[in-house]
């Protein structure tokens, strides 16, 4: 903006003196004129582009169905980074093999999933059961689609028709057949606790709480598997 004022600079008369002073303020307001911008959308303010309601939809994976989802919304945004569905009313999945027979369930008070690097968060209430029966519950599971393994790095709890077992750390397969689970816990079959010959098993020495050993792989349906704390 250009202001083109004349400005008599011998100005002997008393009276001009405020229109004086009044015109060198008004050149120097037109020559530091600002450009008045709102402020940045903040990422936390971004809607999502979808919405819907009560959904229940099939769900494939390399052109082969899957998984089913159940639930009341859905929320697909891609505005903020990474770009994401969320479900913030729950989620229900079911697990389907190549013949469309149902492997087992995953459920959760909250979900997200992060489209982009496949990576499903599950937050509040956490249960899966597969088709052996296993039931596992937590408070927090991330579900690596990539990858194809469950894990969680806080408490959880696990039951089979053989043992029940828990930990602050666990590592699975999608389908539940072949975990581990560090620092746990839990109650066993009495035939865990005896050898071959009847004779119950000596039990076995403490561990050094300070040196934890490695964990290793458990699979769900092999006896005596988790018949030894971390």
């Amino acid at each position: 903006m250009r202001c083109y004022i004349n400005i008599f600079a011998n100005v002997r008369v008393k009276g001009l003196l405020p229109f004086y002073l009044f015109t060198l303020l008004l050149l120097n307001a037109c020559s530091e004129a600002k450009e008045h911008l709102a402020p940045a959308v903040n990422p936390e303010d971004s809607v999502s582009m979808m919405v819907s309601y009560g959904v229940n939809t099939l769900i494939s994976d390399s052109g082969v169905i899957k998984y089913r989802i159940v639930t009341e919304q859905w929320d697909v945004n891609t505005v903020r980074q990474p770009s994401r569905w969320e479900f913030m009313k729950g989620v229900f999945f079911e697990q389907f093999d190549e013949q469309f027979h149902v492997q087992g369930y995953i459920q959760a008070d909250t979900a997200w999933y992060y489209d982009q690097i496949k990576l499903w968060k599950l937050r509040g209430r956490v249960s899966i059961r597969n088709i052996d029966g296993l039931i596992y519950k937590s408070e927090e599971l991330f579900w690596d689609m990539q990858r194809h393994e469950l894990y969680s790095n806080v408490f959880s709890h696990i039951t089979t028709p053989e043992r029940s077992i828990e930990g602050n750390y666990f590592r699975s397969d999608e389908r539940m057949e072949h975990y581990f689970i560090s620092n746990s816990k839990g109650s066993f079959m009495a035939d865990d606790m005896e050898n071959d010959n009847g004779e119950e098993k000596p039990a076995s020495e403490p561990t050094d709480t300070t040196e934890q050993p490695a964990p290793q792989v458990r699979p769900a349906a092999t006896r005596h598997a988790a018949g030894r704390n971390n």
